[in-house]
């Protein structure tokens, strides 16, 4: 116990943080060169494609030094803000943190929020310049700045480049000297929380587990506090490049257990596994839940597919705890899930996966946020989704959710991003300058106007410099309204959102001209409206396909013509009664872009 040590690595995304876990990976010669890829800890396609790490990845290390062998466990955290919920598992399992922030571009807003969750935790922080072999780093710039983040001295700060291997050695000096070892009592009853877990499909359920106190033996008998079950310990082990069986496993250690659980909602991230003989009452405390921030709906294309969504979907929230779903049915799509997201970015990952990993085709609705609804009896109505908006006529007033975002950019861009958070709705609350160049703004903006494509706008106009993070603060009474979408005067109860009164008009507008050119030609004239409760605020028609029945008529009495057209429209009429309209999948998503 005195010779291991558990430690995380938080940084911005893009600030270096696999390439570096890959350098200590070889630098302590836990893979051979035979078997090395790059962005070894990233091990989905999905996150060496898009360049971003998503799951949180544990790997165990040995370190001689002084022939004395040290044991490290690494945790590589994802650094986008809609993976948070990630971070803040593997610093739960931690003692000390490596915080990681890149020469060129200095401090950003997700290094600093990921770094107040680990100082919540009372981990030892390490800090470390990356990339110092950039031709634009600035190394004592950054260190000023990380000195006034931290208040640690100048010499602590390590300065290293990934990329290179120079400076990698210091790091792991660094870690064995300033991170203390795990603090337990290895003969005290058996407590150890599971911090993440993946399915085996041959295998069942695999937990992974950092023990705080006592020790577990393969064959033990083991409960799971939150649950109540008990299982035997068919395997327990270590997390390196593959997995190592162990027979034994003490305090302070991290590990996996497998016990043969196939039902994905017996394991809990968070939960306290004990012995059955000798149990603990207590379960670890400090692990927060998950908040979904964003939720849509998730429908399979096909409605036979339902069930093997619902198992999808349970696989699924195994291996990311952040995911929260439960089953709802829509007139126009069937039966299918309401899910809550962290974020976009996480919405459209899930999305991805599912389809993937699973071979699951789905169709993901408009993505809205919670709402508040009082009603004039003075109850207390709670709003996930438009469809349960209730009778205006019967509401006192709506809450909706804000948050308190906050906005890191280049003094050159200033400008811009305020239009483009008033242009939201947002109030500013501070403007601090970080140096001389480099600008934090403090906004409180609606949760619903963050939700589209905020994050994609501020990047454009940024030139890719701003950098994001937020909280959640409160609920705010706010004048909406539901926006509905009709087609041929059926409801599309998928496209409905609920937006602010003074947007209303113009987005209804928007939308209808968007589907007008999403929606194929039908046989017969199809109308699209927006309403507003009985109130059609606009209107567009999808011109019908027609014949030219006319053609045969040269010359003659128009009184023939005209005979033909009317059968003709009498025609269309029957069609558009059993007519019905097939929104394409696209149409759903192109309320998010529709200012493309």
């Amino acid at each position: 116990m005195l010779n291991v040590r558990n430690f995380c690595i938080i940084a911005h995304i893009d600030h270096g943080k696999s390439t570096l876990a890959d350098r200590l990976l070889q630098a302590t010669n836990s893979i051979s060169e035979r078997e090395f890829k790059n962005q070894m800890l990233d091990d989905m396609d999905l996150e060496k494609e898009r360049g971003i790490t998503i799951k949180s990845k544990a790997i165990q290390m040995k370190f001689l030094r002084n022939n004395i062998e040290y044991t490290l466990n690494l945790i590589d955290t994802p650094g986008h803000v809609d993976f948070s919920y990630e971070v803040s598992r593997s610093i739960a399992a931690c003692e000390g943190a490596l915080l990681i922030v890149d020469a060129a571009q200095g401090i950003q807003a997700q290094t600093i929020s990921n770094l107040y969750l680990a100082l919540d935790n009372d981990l030892e922080i390490l800090p470390i310049i990356n990339k110092i072999d950039l031709p634009s780093a600035e190394p004592e710039v950054v260190k000023d700045q990380i000195v006034d983040l931290i208040g640690c001295n100048k010499d602590e700060i390590l300065e290293v480049s990934a990329k290179t291997g120079q400076g990698i050695d210091k790091i792991l000096n660094s870690v064995i000297d300033r991170i203390s070892h795990p603090k337990g009592d290895p003969e005290s009853q058996l407590q150890a929380m599971i911090f993440d877990s993946v399915y085996n499909p041959f295998r069942g359920i695999e937990a992974y587990f950092k023990i705080f106190n006592g020790k577990i033996q393969k064959g033990d008998k083991v409960k799971f506090i939150a649950t109540g079950k008990e299982y035997f310990a068919e395997e327990i082990g270590v997390l390196k490049i593959k997995q190592e069986p162990k027979k034994i496993l003490s305090t302070g250690e991290v590990g996996y257990i497998i016990s043969g659980i196939k039902n994905a909602n017996e394991v809990k991230v968070g939960d306290t596994i004990t012995s059955t003989n000798n149990p603990s009452k207590d379960a670890i405390l400090g692990f927060e839940d998950v908040k979904p921030m964003v939720f849509a709906g998730i429908y399979p294309i096909d409605t036979d597919d339902y069930e093997e969504l619902r198992v999808s979907m349970e696989k699924l929230q195994l291996n990311d705890a952040s995911l929260t779903f439960s089953p709802e049915s829509s007139v126009a799509l069937g039966f299918g899930f309401r899910c809550g997201f962290l974020g976009m970015l996480h919405m459209e990952i899930i999305q991805e996966r599912l389809e993937r990993e699973f071979e699951m085709n789905v169709i993901t609705t408009v993505p809205n946020v919670s709402y508040f609804a009082h009603n004039k009896k003075g109850d207390k109505i709670i709003i996930n989704n438009p469809s349960d908006y209730p009778d205006p006529s019967t509401l006192d007033y709506v809450e909706e959710p804000y948050i308190n975002a906050q906005i890191i950019t280049k003094a050159d861009f200033v400008g811009p991003v305020m239009n483009l958070c008033i242009e939201k709705r947002g109030v500013l609350k501070n403007q601090v300058y970080l140096t001389t160049d480099r600008v934090e703004l403090t906004f409180d903006i609606p949760l619903s106007e963050i939700v589209f494509d905020f994050y994609d706008k501020l990047k454009s106009i940024s030139k890719g410099y701003a950098s994001f993070d937020y909280h959640p603060i409160d609920y705010r009474i706010s004048n909406l309204s539901k926006l509905d979408i009709l087609l041929n005067g059926d409801h599309v109860d998928a496209l409905s959102a609920l937006v602010h009164k003074d947007n209303s008009f113009t987005l209804g507008k928007k939308l209808c001209q968007k589907l007008k050119s999403l929606i194929p030609r039908q046989q017969f004239d199809i109308a699209i409206q927006s309403a507003i409760g009985s109130k059609i605020i606009s209107r567009e028609t999808v011109k019908a396909v027609r014949k030219d029945v006319t053609a045969k008529c040269y010359g003659g009495d128009i009184t023939r013509k005209r005979k033909l057209l009317e059968k003709q429209k009498k025609g269309k009429k029957r069609m558009k009664q059993v007519g019905n309209v097939e929104i394409p999948q696209n149409a759903f998503l192109s309320v998010l872009k529709l200012n493309d």
